[in-house]
This record gives C-alpha cells, structure tokens and sequence, in this order.
C-alpha cells in the first residue's frame, strides 16, 4: 500500500522510463514534477530539458540535466508536468506553485503531454482545489472585480483572494500576481476559462484543457494510466 509520498514518487518514475535519449522534454513544476524530474536525473540520458518555473531549472541543473529555453530548442517531445486536480477528459487545474503561465506556454508547444498525480489528484469535478488566476500588477483590484463578474455568471459567488506569503502579495517568475478563486464546482470549464481570458488584465488562468494527452495515477496499489 502506497501513500500519497510514496504515490508521487512512483508516477514520476514511471514517467520518467518514457523518456528516451535525443529527446527535448518539458519539465513541469511542484512537488510531483520534482520527482519525476529527480527520477529522470538519476538515468543521466542525452536530453534537453525546458523548465517551467526557475526552482525546476535549479533542480534539473543541480541533477545534471542539460537546459535549453523555449523557442531555442527544437519542437518539444514530451512534457511531463503535475497538477492540482486532475478531471473528466483529462481536463486540468493547475498552478498551485505558481508557474501556470509558464507551464502552459511549454505545454502548448510540446508534441505529446503527460501530466502525473497522486490518487486525491483524480476527480470527478473541478473546482474542489482553487483555480488561480495571473494578473498583472497594474491596476489589478480593477482586473479583480472584473473577475467577479464573470466568476458571477457562471455563479460562483466567493471573490477571488490575492495570494500572499509572510503577508506580502507572491509574485510570479513573470512578476504578476495569483488571484485564487474558490469555485467549488466548474461544471462548464471550458466557457469559464474562455471568458476569464478574455479580460484586460487577466494573463492566464489554471484551467489545463484539450492538452493532456495521457494521465498516470498513483493509487495505494500501484499506477494506473488514463486517456481522456
């Protein structure tokens, strides 16, 4: 029986065997990419990895792993990548570490997709866990209220909270800032997300759809693999 550690572990290095020699792979962020990232590290393979968030590219180079940046390297193969909540098709929340922005531009320009989770990753419906939303700095309590409105229409009453560490806004790598919207349940993700971009000021929102290709599950009794 596997617990929720052991889980994460043992989908990063199922994830991890994919991975072939000559590949160029995207290298997600948070705790269940780390270990796919460290299980990729220990088979020392000639690849080039493109990191989502700069602590993912501080571990893959403390691991030997080879960087390249995206838009220099060619057509990524694989990108293997956590999330916070894994749903129905293989829809996504992601961003709880912040790199939302960054994990979707690699995520969108990567040939195949996998994202990995532990067993309370697999929902049913989203919206249990948070659904972040990068803002920019500038006259975001303006972009907030905006974002109440379409959160409204969808009718999801409870404001968006700007998410703080030691009592100071966090930034992300791109120096904007996370709204964290408590959704409960987002029985149309793919309208709210829609809408939500479509706001000035909004960057990107948490909602992962139509790119995960392939899912891998730990369960206590070992891992299991999804399509959508």
């Amino acid at each position: 029986m596997m617990d929720t550690e052991a889980q994460k572990k043992a989908v990063g290095e199922a994830a991890a065997a994919l991975v072939e020699d000559g590949m160029v792979v995207g290298l997600g962020t948070g705790s269940t990419a780390a270990c796919f990232v460290r299980a990729l590290g220990a088979r020392k393979l000639d690849i080039v990895g493109v990191p989502t968030s700069i602590a993912t590219a501080e571990l893959a180079q403390s691991l030997g792993i080879r960087l390249g940046e995206l838009g220099e390297t060619r057509t990524i193969d694989l990108t293997v990548d956590g999330a916070d909540e894994i749903g129905p098709g293989l829809a996504l929340i992601k961003g709880a570490g912040g790199a939302l922005l960054r994990e979707k531009l690699v995520w969108e320009a990567s040939k195949s997709c996998l994202v990995i989770g532990d067993a309370a990753k697999h929902v049913k419906v989203l919206g249990k866990f948070t659904l972040p939303i990068e803002v920019v700095p500038f006259g975001h309590k303006t972009v907030h209220a905006r974002i109440c409105d379409v959160l409204a229409e969808f009718e999801i009453g409870i404001a968006p909270i700007l998410r703080r560490k030691d009592g100071q806004p966090v930034k992300t790598d791109n120096g904007n800032l996370i709204y964290d919207a408590a959704c409960e349940r987002i029985e149309e993700p793919a309208p709210l997300g829609a809408a939500l971009k479509s706001i000035t000021g909004v960057v990107e929102h948490g909602l992962f759809l139509d790119l995960a290709d392939k899912a891998l599950i730990g369960t206590a009794d070992g891992v299991v693999e999804l399509e959508p």
